[in-house]
């Protein structure tokens, strides 16, 4: 009995022994889980409730244009569920920072006070707040386009008081200033670059100006990142469930990458960017069921550029130790929206129409027309998908064979949109020199650009 009893004491030894299996990005995800149950549930609980104010107070969408696929009123506000529902998994992170065992944080080197991650800051949380509240105005009362674009610049500016893209500048300028032997300094801990501009007369003791270059072109690129992204996902919103479902499906891949950074303890924003995923990843999939095709609310501008904006510090933090490939990586895993815009502006500017005239030649109304509702937004989720695998894949293969993939697959997408947008242009183009032709008396000397094709194909 004794021997046995030994036994089990030598066995129960060994496996205390037995180290913990390593971390994955599986384990890690499995950790943060929470995160987006929360927030589904609670765009999923709050969805309904914000349709039923859009309708008790007249926020609804009227089908007053023949673009629009919908024909009933359906109610806006949908932004503002989805809002509640990435708040509800944001603070359900901040509750579990105090709370042991709602989130099982990965480990890591950089934590606050040696115990908590650092959470998802308050000035991201303000410019989300921003985005939102601008878009609610438009959905409710309707504002100009410079007033939405002030409420953007906003939101940007509150990202560059949390420096999200001014490390992202710093990749790009760093080495290109050491190549051409520009000094760099240390500034708050960060390598930059300064120039100094001498002023006239002293001014407050100062007899200069000292100007932080990769701070001021991070804040550019910070608001042009915002507006892009942001209003590239406003005009892909043209479909029952196209941008909650897309918007899905990139979060998916830039989680992946998110994940890859928490494994090799990439920085401070590890946590943040996986919260941040899986918060508007699951608000997106809480709020789907509702808007699927046949909807009953729509995001509006409140959702639409809400999630362009979510979606785009998520890529700007993927450059925040100077990777400045993941964020060509972020790129291509929400290239949809943006190759959609890029489309739309070369083709109006081909057409001689303002940048911001609307049309029905986006690649969900050509889609649409062939496939019907459903057949486009499904074939649309298929193609965000490719290009989710190929963002997210960037860590399995070498880049540049990611950026040579991701550029075929957008360029034969960008020729048959344009080719199919632009027929009706070319048929009319051929119908007006039939026209110009068949105008022409017999005998006139012009009248050989009638007579000789016949010719030549009698010949």
């Amino acid at each position: 009995m004794n021997w046995v009893l030994a036994q089990i004491g030598d066995l129960a030894v060994g496996v205390a022994d037995v180290a913990p299996p390593p971390a994955s990005r599986l384990s890690i995800f499995e950790g943060y889980l929470g995160v987006a149950v929360v927030a589904f549930l609670v765009s999923l609980l709050a969805t309904p409730i914000m349709r039923r104010l859009a309708v008790a107070n007249g926020v609804i969408d009227r089908p007053s244009d023949p673009r629009k696929v919908h024909r009933m009123p359906i109610a806006y506000l949908g932004g503002v569920a989805v809002y509640l529902g990435i708040l509800g998994g944001i603070f359900y992170s901040f509750l579990a920072a105090r709370v042991e065992g709602l989130i099982d944080f990965h480990e890591a080197s950089r934590i606050l006070d040696g115990t908590f991650h650092v959470p998802v800051p308050i000035p991201i949380l303000l410019g989300i707040t921003v985005i939102m509240l601008v878009g609610v105005m438009d959905d409710v009362t309707g504002i100009s386009p410079r007033v939405k674009i002030g409420g953007q610049l906003i939101a940007a500016a509150a990202l560059a008081i949390d420096n999200v893209g001014a490390k992202l500048a710093a990749g790009l300028l760093i080495p290109i200033a050491k190549s051409l032997g520009t000094p760099t300094v240390m500034q708050g801990g960060f390598e930059t670059i300064m120039i100094h501009i001498p002023l006239p007369v002293p001014i407050a003791g100062m007899t200069e100006i000292p100007i932080d270059i990769v701070y001021w072109v991070g804040t550019a690129i910070i608001a042009i990142a915002v507006l892009g992204l942001c209003n590239a996902s406003n005009l892909i919103d043209g479909l029952d469930g196209l941008l909650g479902g897309t918007t899905a499906i990139a979060q998916a891949g830039l989680l992946v990458l998110a994940l890859g950074l928490a494994l090799a303890d990439d920085g401070p924003r590890d946590s943040q960017r996986i919260i941040l995923c899986l918060a508007v990843l699951g608000a997106c999939l809480g709020f789907l069921p509702h808007n699927f095709n046949p909807a009953t609310i729509f995001l509006g501008d409140a959702g639409s550029l809400m999630l362009g904006f979510c979606t785009c510090v998520i890529i700007l933090t993927l450059g925040d130790t100077g990777k400045t490939h993941l964020v060509a990586a972020g790129l291509i895993v929400y290239a949809l929206p943006i190759i959609d815009t890029s489309l739309a502006i070369v083709r109006r500017k081909m057409e001689g129409k303002k940048i911001s005239a609307a049309d029905d030649q986006h690649l969900h109304h050509l889609l649409k027309r062939a496939l019907g509702v459903k057949g486009a937004v499904l074939t649309l989720y298929g193609i965000a998908g490719v290009f989710a695998v190929l963002g997210s894949g960037i860590s399995l293969v070498r880049p540049r064979v990611v950026y040579v993939l991701a550029m075929l697959l957008a360029a034969y997408i960008g020729v048959t949109a344009i080719k199919i947008a632009r027929r009706k242009h070319i048929e009319a183009q051929a119908a007006a020199y039939d026209a110009k032709v068949a105008s022409i008396p017999a005998g006139h000397p012009e009248d050989a650009t009638r007579t000789e094709p016949a010719a030549a194909s009698a010949s």
